[in-house]
Formats: C-alpha cells, sequence, structure tokens
C-alpha cells in the first residue's frame, strides 16, 4: 500500500520534496466599463492576457453586461450590443467574449464571465434598457429617499438604473441572459455582480408593498413610515427605522437568496462543472440594507446586529454558491482586531459563511500601497486571490508587485 501511494504520487517519497499542492485561484479582473476602449483591439486582448499569466494570474474574470444594460456578446437573441461608454464608441464585428475565451485557452487561463444582474441602464446619460424598452416601464425600481418619492431612473445620484429585483418578469429577464451566456460559451465560472436591490432607498413600489404585505400576513398601516423615516439630527438627515423595518429587511434578502437559487439551478442544469461565484464587500454589517445576506445559514446575525431578526439567517445565501468573492477593499492589510484591515475582513467571511462555500479574498488595486502584502494575505488566510481591476494594475503598473506576492505565498505554501 505505502508503496502504490507513493507511485502515485499521494506520499511523500524518502528524501524527495513532497506531494504537489494544488495551486490556488487567482483571478485577474477585467472591467467591462473602465477597459472599454482598451480592449477594442484583439492586440490589446492579447497582450494583457499575456502580461496577466505572467504575473502569476491563473483565472480571468470577463465583464460582459455592465450596469448600462447591453451587453459584450454575440451569441444572443435577445440583447443588444454595448457600443459607447461617455464618449468613447465602437463597433466590432468579432465576438469579444469568444476572443476572450479563445486566447485565455491558449495561456492555461480558466475564465469566469460577470455580468452585473439587475441594473439595466445609466442614469446619467439615460441609456440602456430601462430608458430605451417598453418592457421596463413600471419596473425599475422606486426610491424613498430623504428628499421624496422617486424613480431610480430619474435620479442621477445613483451609479445604475435598476430593476425590480422581486418582479418574475424581471428575473425571467435576467435568467435569459443567464442562460444564454452558460449555454452559448466554455466558461469555468459565472459571478453574479449587482445581484442585489441598489441600497436601502429601494425598492417602495406599490408592487413590492403588496409583496410584501402578503409575505407578514398582514397590512401596513403607514407606509413607507412603518419601514422608516428620514429625520433631521444635527443638521443631517438620518434614518430612524420603524416598527416593520426588520421584517422589511428579511424580507428583501429573502428575494435575493430566492433567486440566487434558481440562477445556479439554472446554470447546473446547463453546465454541471461550472461554478457559480458572487463577489460582495466584506462589510457585512452594511450590507443588509443592499439585500445582500453572502453568510451561512448556521449563522445568526441577530446575535452580533440590532437590524436583523431573529429568522433573518434562513435567507444567508453562501451555501448557494461554490464560490464567495470576500471584497476586502480596505488599505490596512494586518490586525486580526481591526475591523479596517484585510486580515479582519477575511477572518470574519470564514466565520460567517462556516464552510458553506469557498472563500476567496478580493482586493481593490487601487489602494496599492502594500499590494505586496495584500496579496501574500489573500493566498495564505483565503482559498485564492481576486484582483480588481486591470485598469489600475496597468495604470499603477503593479505587475512586478503582484508577481511578488504571489511568489512568496506560494511558497510559503508549499513548505
Amino acid at each position: 500500500m505505502i508503496k502504490m501511494l507513493m507511485m502515485l504520487g499521494l506520499m511523500a517519497q524518502p528524501g524527495g520534496p513532497g506531494p504537489e499542492k494544488t495551486e490556488k485561484p487567482k483571478y485577474m479582473w477585467f472591467d467591462a466599463e473602465a477597459n472599454f476602449k482598451r480592449f477594442s483591439s484583439k492586440d490589446s486582448i492579447r497582450f494583457y492576457l499575456d502580461k496577466t499569466k505572467a504575473a502569476g494570474f491563473n483565472q480571468v474574470v470577463i465583464d460582459v453586461r455592465p450596469i448600462y444594460g447591453d451587453v459584450l456578446y454575440k451569441k444572443t437573441k435577445t440583447m443588444q450590443p454595448l457600443t459607447q461608454v461617455g464618449k468613447d464608441k465602437r463597433h466590432v464585428k468579432w465576438d469579444y467574449l469568444q476572443v476572450f475565451i479563445d486566447e485565455a485557452r491558449k495561456r492555461n487561463l480558466k475564465v469566469s464571465v460577470s455580468t452585473a444582474v439587475f441594473p439595466a441602464g445609466h442614469p446619467q446619460s439615460k441609456t440602456g434598457p430601462a430608458y430605451r424598452d417598453k418592457r421596463f416601464e413600471g419596473k425599475t425600481t422606486v426610491e424613498h429617499t430623504p428628499d421624496g418619492i422617486k424613480n431610480i431612473r430619474d435620479d442621477k445620484t445613483k451609479v445604475a438604473a435598476f430593476l425590480n429585483p422581486l418582479m418574475p418578469e424581471v428575473q425571467a429577464y435576467a435568467m435569459n441572459f443567464i442562460r444564454e451566456i452558460v449555454s452559448g460559451y466554455d466558461i469555468d465560472g459565472y459571478v453574479l455582480d449587482y445581484c442585489r436591490f441598489a441600497d436601502v432607498e429601494n425598492d417602495f413600489s406599490d408592487y413590492t408593498r403588496k409583496r410584501f404585505e402578503a409575505h407578514i400576513g398582514q397590512q401596513v398601516a403607514h407606509f413607507p413610515e412603518d419601514i422608516f423615516t428620514w429625520e433631521i439630527v444635527n443638521g443631517q438627515k438620518v434614518r430612524k427605522d420603524g416598527p416593520l423595518a426588520k421584517q422589511w429587511f428579511e424580507f428583501r434578502s429573502g428575494v435575493i437568496h430566492d433567486f440566487i437559487a434558481k440562477a445556479r439551478k439554472e446554470i447546473k442544469s446547463l453546465q454541471p462543472d461550472v461554478q457559480l461565484e458572487y463577489w460582495a464587500a466584506s462589510w457585512y454589517g452594511h450590507l443588509y440594507s443592499n439585500g445582500q445576506n453572502w453568510a451561512s445559514q448556521s449563522y445568526d446575525a441577530s446575535k452580533e446586529y440590532p437590524w436583523a431578526s431573529a429568522t433573518y439567517q434562513k435567507t444567508g445565501f453562501a451555501n448557494e454558491l461554490d464560490v464567495f468573492m470576500n471584497g476586502t477593499y480596505l488599505e490596512k492589510t494586518y490586525g486580526m482586531q481591526d475591523p479596517e484591515s484585510i486580515e479582519f475582513g477575511l477572518a470574519r467571511g470564514k466565520r460567517l459563511i462556516n464552510g458553506a462555500c469557498k472563500m476567496y479574498g478580493s482586493l481593490y488595486a487601487l489602494n496599492h500601497s502594500d499590494i505586496e502584502d495584500q496579496v501574500y494575505v489573500c493566498l495564505t488566510q483565503s482559498e485564492g486571490l481576486v484582483m480588481f481591476d486591470i485598469v489600475q494594475v496597468i495604470e499603477f503598473n503593479l505587475w512586478d508587485r503582484l508577481k511578488s506576492g504571489i511568489d512568496r505565498a506560494e511558497s510559503d505554501l508549499r513548505k
């Protein structure tokens, strides 16, 4: 038996280096909006995939549906191509996603695809499906803001015009482009991005009110005041939660949980080996406002946070994921007791997920003053690394520092 294990490489041979350890996933993210002009050339795609590979990365995330709502893939019968971001325009005949996949495969890089799930337009420019497609009239979210009720499509302070995640038509629309990508392309992972409510101000439509009332089994006497109000404190407008706030937050998180479960079932039915991946910020205690309960259902948030109901934990969606990308977009690297440090964010993530899925540390390349150590910490204190975004890596020429952090971590992990 010992001889057989040695032959299979499962046991260190006397005097040998020991068994090979599996290389951890290391993702480089290619954002669609920030790199729209740069990657309008196949040569540019090839050049930066070479740089990514040389720096030690083994997987890429290709964003093909940013918040504008249009797409960067050709195999579709329902979506329109993204041809303009800001002042930059482009019209290419080739399939952006397919070129990335083909070139990544040549370099032995795995490929995940990312889409913004519920955004469908850009309020500043009033472009995207939410503005031109009559199907979405009455389906963008309604905001309860300090300045009154408004529709997000008319709110230029918001990053995107979100569709209401609760509506069956909206969920079907999102599931359609998910299905197109997973069935049409050879990919390794699918990242749900912006798979949430826009913020705490959304959604206060009549549709959502009725669904909430059905959920709690009673009518809301004062809407939205029974959820929360805005009050002036020391000259600032602050939120004051009402008697139904905890039930409301649980309800919204349940909507997101249920959609993710549907997405998982659909993806696995088409390509069982495709990993379902999800990015969210590491500061868990604030994300209830977006409906993002990325914890395991074994974690009871009500024991730590005053906004959580006793049953909020049933909305945890880590159990539906293969990978959670823990967005530790923080400037401090070390400090297990410091909530503003990457180490703390990773440790909390492990505790809340409790093994329900894999967790990768995710870094924001703009916070690059200590990037080598940040990379090292993510790889040694989580199951993988996600670097967002290549645009800052290019701008600040971080390639050598990233490689140094990866090399040091992998050297220590082999010991």
